[in-house]
């Protein structure tokens, strides 16, 4: 496998970041959003409608501390050990898990500009990174591929 120092490095502080702000969100989630940071002037920027919204819950579950979850996944998805890793199996998941998350993303984004007429800055932060990761993740891929000649060790790894 090619060893490349970037996908677990960006992917880690990416996942960091994630996982920063969905805890501030998910604090702000269970303390009634008191002192969330964000214009709520009844703008296309506000922050309060959309994260007390009935969009802010999947299947009973709050956006944020589903965030938590991905984030949570996602950094150990990312880590050197799981980057250096031949097992087909945790880089499909990696790849899998990344695009659960832009998927996710999307949809949100969805709910904000179509059904709540209001996006929230603290959110478009996390669809960010979730996007990014993804690119990291796919780029990452393909930087660390079996080269030709490992093809021969990988399958005879797989088939012991």
């Amino acid at each position: 496998m090619r060893r490349v120092w970037w996908p677990p490095a960006i992917g880690l502080v990416l996942s960091a970041l994630g996982f920063g702000v969905s805890g501030y969100l998910t604090y702000e989630h269970y303390t009634g959003s008191k002192s969330l940071s964000c214009p709520a002037t009844g703008g296309i920027v506000n922050c309060l409608k959309v994260t007390t919204s009935i969009y802010n819950n999947i299947h009973g579950v709050p956006v944020a501390v589903l965030g938590l979850v991905f984030f949570a996944v996602m950094s150990v998805l990312q880590s050197p050990p799981a980057w250096r890793s031949p097992t087909l199996a945790i880089r499909f998941a990696r790849i899998v898990w990344s695009l659960v998350g832009v998927a996710t993303a999307l949809k949100l984004v969805y709910d904000e500009l179509f059904k709540l007429d209001a996006i929230c800055l603290w959110c478009t932060s996390v669809h960010v990174i979730s996007l990014l990761l993804f690119i990291t993740t796919v780029f990452g891929t393909v930087a660390t591929a079996p080269l030709p000649d490992e093809f021969e060790e990988l399958d005879e790894f797989v088939d012991s």
